[in-house]
């Protein structure tokens, strides 16, 4: 029997080179009629690769029933149905680690263009302003900052890292006090309210769905910064967006949204607000890393029925290869 992989997404060159020869690859959206496809081929589809954003169709699980491996490229995998996948034995990976300083500091390249005025600056040069108009007004300073992290994970422990050389005093919360000399919170609007900027960090899903509503906005207050680096749909956007307009929230940097690609309209013309198109790990160097991993997981699994980086809901199914264990 073939032992097929599904391609759910677009790949890189590289990754598929490493592949082709080892797997018999299938492009989802090469596939015009998917069910008559998994009708024909579905028994022989051993591997998905996926991603966080289109994940796999319950309904294309189900016409798999040979599937082993869902291998997600990037760390988040809300899209993908895990209590499906742990209930038929399918194992779930990902990229973790390998994107955790790129996403970090994607959080601090927000933190500071906001509170030093880059885009704004920016602007003024390129509109003829400055000779005519002198100075610009003063920004403030990003060092110094009283600074609350949501998710001291992975990447929330690289930001902190980062942001120690800015001197700021840290805090986070999280679902259990860490081993870390930063100061916990077990209520999230009480770390807001004593915080001046609030990081979005935490993986998304069901349990952190609109955890940012209107009482932690609230709670960072007019001159609080909020900077979204991990999933739309932690923050409440309706609520973020009525803050913003009514100056109830100072400022944010936002890195991704609830319904991506679409932005609400409202914020375009919002000059307290940095827009990045879901760039946090967006790098040459990173998106490498991240491919390389995706593709190993497959080839480790396929040599000897082990992965390197499972999901922590599939960590008690697999065989972990033991120096990389994720």
């Amino acid at each position: 029997m073939t032992v097929g992989l599904l391609i759910i997404g677009d790949i890189t060159t590289e990754m598929r080179d490493r592949l082709a020869g080892r797997l018999d690859l299938h492009d989802a959206h090469r596939i015009d009629d998917m069910a008559g496809f998994l009708g024909r081929e579905g028994n022989n589809i051993r591997y998905v690769l996926t991603d966080g954003h289109y994940g796999v169709a319950q309904d294309w699980m189900e016409a798999m029933p040979n599937l082993a491996l869902i291998s997600n490229y990037g760390v988040g995998y809300d899209a993908i149905d895990v209590g499906l996948s742990v209930s038929r034995g399918v194992l779930v990976t990902h990229t973790p680690r390998v994107l955790s300083d790129e996403v970090a500091t994607t959080a601090l390249m927000l933190m500071l263009a906001s509170y030093r005025d880059l885009l704004a600056s920016d602007a003024y040069v390129r509109a003829g302003r400055w000779p005519e108009e002198g100075h610009m007004k003063l920004s403030r300073s990003a060092d110094h900052r009283r600074v609350g992290i949501l998710g001291l994970g992975r990447i929330g422990l690289a930001l902190a890292r980062k942001l120690e050389p800015f001197h700021a005093e840290i805090a986070y919360h999280n679902r259990a006090p860490r081993d870390v000399p930063y100061q916990y919170y077990d209520d999230l609007a009480e770390m807001a309210a004593a915080c001046e900027i609030l990081f979005v960090v935490t993986p998304g899903g069901d349990d952190t769905r609109g955890i940012v509503d209107r009482r932690v906005l609230d709670a960072l207050g007019p001159e609080g910064l909020l900077v979204n680096v991990s999933r739309g749909s932690v923050v409440d956007e309706t609520a973020l967006v009525a803050a913003l307009q009514d100056r109830r929230l100072g400022a944010a940097g936002l890195d991704v949204f609830t319904n991506e690609p679409h932005v609400p309209a409202a914020l375009f013309d919002m000059p307290n607000v940095i827009l990045t198109p879901h760039i946090g790990s967006a790098t040459v160097e990173t998106r490498r890393a991240m491919g390389n991993l995706v593709v190993d997981n497959l080839l480790q699994h396929l040599a000897d029925g082990r992965v390197i980086s499972p999901v922590p809901e599939c960590v008690d199914l697999a065989m972990v290869v033991d120096s990389l264990d994720a």
